[in-house]
């Protein structure tokens, strides 16, 4: 649920999910530090704003830079008064072009609390589906083809990847609950880029559906088993190389007549969607993401 008013929308179970603070840490900022004021549903229950998770995500910030808590927790508070529509201070394509860079270079220097950091201050300032599609999705891009270039190393690449990897699996907590509409999302085998697939699960789920994510290198006869157990609504299989669709071909054939089927990535091409009965998800995986929540 993305809002930019100041209603309270979250129960603090989703509010401690969405920023990983514990509950007990978020009534003890509440008490010691007033960070915020949650507002009463008619049940009684505590009800979070968005403009809240912002104040959480500015005092990690504070926390990751050396702050003590109170010292976080005040600093925070003053940036909601100077800019209470939790939007940044300067435009948000500089903002997005500055932190880019920080990340960046943090990641080439192996250095992780930064890079951290650099990404608190992201997911503080902008949009979840921001994020994804105007700062990673373009570096991850930029990363495959320094390396192809030979101007970063494998181990700078490798590095690069698991630490966004573990991002995104922060963001994707709990992306199999829920009562809306479910997809099963996959990477055939051989096929190890699965990061643009994470994104696409973590925008589908935060627009009601249920994900059941299998990740890299899934084998196709795991990917028809467990389609014919949960009857979900898509099946995405996505890959970089037409070569992993094509070995997989008589068995994707199959999927499609079990399930609605589209492929992603790469290497999917329209002629091999329309070969298979399958669809093709064009565009890149968050704006893919948000037109199939749209069909639903």
């Amino acid at each position: 649920m993305e809002r930019s008013d100041e209603a309270g929308v979250l129960r603090i179970g989703e509010l401690s999910r969405r920023v990983g603070v514990s509950d007990h840490v978020l009534r003890a900022w509440e008490t010691r530090y007033g960070l915020f004021h949650p507002v009463r549903s008619t049940g009684g229950f505590r009800l979070y704003s968005l403009a809240d998770e912002s104040r959480v995500r500015r005092m990690q910030f504070h926390i990751a830079r050396g702050l003590s808590a109170a010292e976080a927790a005040s600093a925070a508070i003053e940036e909601a008064v100077i800019a209470p529509s939790g939007g940044p201070r300067t435009s948000r394509a500089t903002e997005i072009t500055e932190l880019s860079a920080e990340l960046r270079e943090a990641l080439d220097k192996f250095d992780e609390p930064s890079a951290q950091v650099v990404l608190d201050r992201l997911l503080s300032d902008l949009t979840v589906t921001t994020v994804l599609r105007d700062v990673l999705l373009p570096y991850l891009y930029d990363l495959g083809e320094r390396w192809r270039r030979a101007e970063i190393t494998i181990a700078q690449e490798h590095f690069a990847s698991n630490v966004i990897r573990g991002r995104l699996s922060g963001l994707a907590r709990g992306w199999g609950t829920g009562s809306g509409p479910r997809a099963v999302i996959a990477c055939p085998s051989g096929e190890l880029h699965d990061l643009p697939l994470m994104m696409f699960g973590i925008v589908l789920n935060r627009r009601g559906w249920r994900v059941d994510y299998l990740g890299a290198s899934t084998p196709i006869d795991e990917l028809v088993r467990l389609t014919n157990q949960v009857h979900p609504d898509l099946v995405v299989v996505s890959a970089v190389t037409p070569d992993r669709f094509a070995e997989v071909r008589p068995e994707l054939s199959g999927l499609a007549g079990i399930a609605p089927l589209a492929l992603a990535g790469a290497g999917a091409t329209r002629q091999m969607a329309d070969e298979l009965g399958a669809r093709l998800l064009a565009d890149d995986p968050v704006t893919a993401a948000e037109h199939e929540a749209l069909r639903r």
